[in-house]
Parts: structure tokens; C-alpha cells; sequence
């Protein structure tokens, strides 16, 4: 059913959808008679290594090419309903892992492309199948912004530019604290996303901030505090001291693709976000 939906939403052949349809079928079936196992991300992992640059930049082409049935096999093991034993870790480590993997399989349905934008409400349509339930981008987002992490926007990417980093590995909950804490320190680090200037007690910042700020708030905290504890030493003690001016990068909605998106314009995007409202 995942594949068929993702062909319905994308005016594409069934028919040619169905090695995928299968590939989900059979992860699905195996996944319900084994409903106690743990979640495997192994294979997510592998994906993201294999497809995913230095640079955070995804060869979609690559990908569509080659693997995705080994994609739709994933997110077949993410569509059943989960183990009822999974710990609050390894449930948010899964959603982080399944809102991440399928926006890759939602730009795949609509590639080549530049934006997420040009596909019809990318975020807000209840298209994919989590843990048993039909759900949208935002529905898991939402999920996880509700359990008051505000980790959850340096680790969330909604194939932009301006996204934080596509992590090279999949998130685990051995590892979620690490590697939540590297993926803040990675984005915060790249000057292209946020930028500090100690000496005039500026920050041009990711328009995340902005639009999520009660989310940094929460718990008496503030955006400043975030990014005093994970932006580069060297430029973050201004932070701590207050009276810091913040200024918001304009956010670039074109694909993280090693090729297209660069040139998607600011003009494109409002025009794209209104035809999607």
C-alpha cells in the first residue's frame, strides 16, 4: 500500500511501481509476524552512507537509480506496528530515522526536481505509513517537538540547503544523545547555515530559530543558551554574555541534491508555498 500511495500522489503507472509495492509487502509481513523483534536501521544506514556526500548533499540520481528497493524494504519495517517494548530512545530514534528517510523517498517519487516544494503539500499530506498509522512529515515532527528536545531541529531534514546536515548513520538509542549533540555542533559550525561575529556580539542565524523558537524556550531555556552550548567554542562565549543581536538567515528551499537545487530562487519558493497553502 505504501508504494501504491507514493505512485497515486505522484500520477505515476501502478504497474510499474509493483517490485516496490512487493519489496514492502514482504518486509511488512515478516516485520508482523515477528512484532517482538527489535527495529533494524542497518539497512537506513547503509543507505545514507552509500548515497550521502561530505558535504551533507544527497545523489538522489544515484539513489533512484540503484536502491530504491532497498529503501521501500525500510521503510516496509518502519510502516508495521512497532515492538511494544521499544524505550522512549529507541522511539524517537526511529522517528527521527523514519521522518529523515521518508522525505528521501518522497523527493525519489518526484525526481528529477528542485525543491520539495514542487511536489503537492509535502508536509502537511498524511501519505506515509508509521508504526501502523497513516501519517504526514508533520505529524512526526510534531511528535517529537512535543517530547520537548529541542535537539529534534538540528537532526530533522526536510531536504533543503538550508537544512542542518543529513547525517552519514543511522540514529540509534545507544548512541541518540552523542550523535544529537554532534549533528547541533556539525550545523552550527557550518558557516553557510549560521554565523557568529564575537566583536559585533552578532549572530546571523538558521531561520529554524525563528520559526521554532518556543521550542528553544521551553523549560526556561532560550536560543541564545542553545547556541551557546553547541556553536564553535571559539565564537560562542559573546553568547553567554547577553544583549546579543540575532539576525535570521533566509532560508534556501533548494534541493540538497549534488547537482539541482542551487538555483532555486527565493521567488520560486513563495510561489511554490502559495500554490501548496
Amino acid at each position: 500500500m505504501l508504494a501504491l500511495l507514493y505512485c497515486k500522489d505522484a500520477g505515476r503507472d501502478r504497474q510499474s511501481c509493483l517490485p516496490h509495492f512487493c519489496s514492502i509487502l514482504l518486509a511488512c509481513l515478516f516485520t508482523a509476524q515477528a512484532w517482538s523483534a527489535e527495529l533494524d536501521h542497518a539497512p537506513w544506514d547503509a543507505l545514507i552512507r552509500k548515497h550521502v556526500n561530505a558535504q551533507a548533499c544527497v545523489d538522489y540520481r544515484r539513489w533512484k537509480a540503484e536502491d530504491i528497493p532497498a529503501l521501500d524494504t525500510y521503510l516496509g519495517s518502519l510502516a508495521a506496528p512497532w515492538p511494544t517494548h521499544l524505550s522512549a530512545l529507541e522511539h524517537k530514534a526511529a522517528s527521527i530515522n523514519a521522518y529523515n528517510a521518508l522525505v528521501i523517498r518522497w523527493i525519489l517519487t518526484q525526481y528529477p526536481t528542485k525543491s520539495i516544494w514542487k511536489s503537492k503539500k509535502p508536509f502537511a499530506t498524511p501519505r506515509h505509513i508509521v508504526n501502523g498509522k497513516k501519517v504526514s512529515l508533520d505529524d512526526i515532527e510534531n511528535g517529537l517537538r512535543d517530547l520537548g528536545d529541542p535537539r529534534v531541529h538540528a537532526v530533522l531534514v526536510c531536504a533543503a540547503r538550508s537544512c542542518p546536515p543529513l547525517r552519514r548513520e543511522a540514529y540509534t538509542a545507544a548512541r541518540l544523545d552523542e550523535q544529537m549533540d554532534s549533528n547541533a555542533r556539525a550545523w552550527l559550525a557550518n558557516p553557510a547555515l549560521n554565523r557568529f561575529f564575537p566583536d559585533r556580539k552578532t549572530a546571523e542565524i538558521s531561520s529554524i530559530f525563528d520559526w521554532f523558537k518556543a521550542d528553544f524556550q521551553r523549560n526556561g531555556g532560550t536560543v541564545e543558551q542553545f547556541l551557546a552550548r553547541f556553536a564553535p567554542a571559539e565564537k560562542a562565549a559573546f553568547l553567554k554574555q547577553g544583549k546579543v543581536k540575532l539576525k535570521y538567515i533566509d532560508y534556501h528551499w533548494g534541493l540538497n541534491d549534488t547537482t539541482l537545487g542551487a538555483d532555486y530562487s527565493k521567488a520560486g519558493f513563495l510561489w511554490d508555498w502559495t500554490r501548496n497553502r
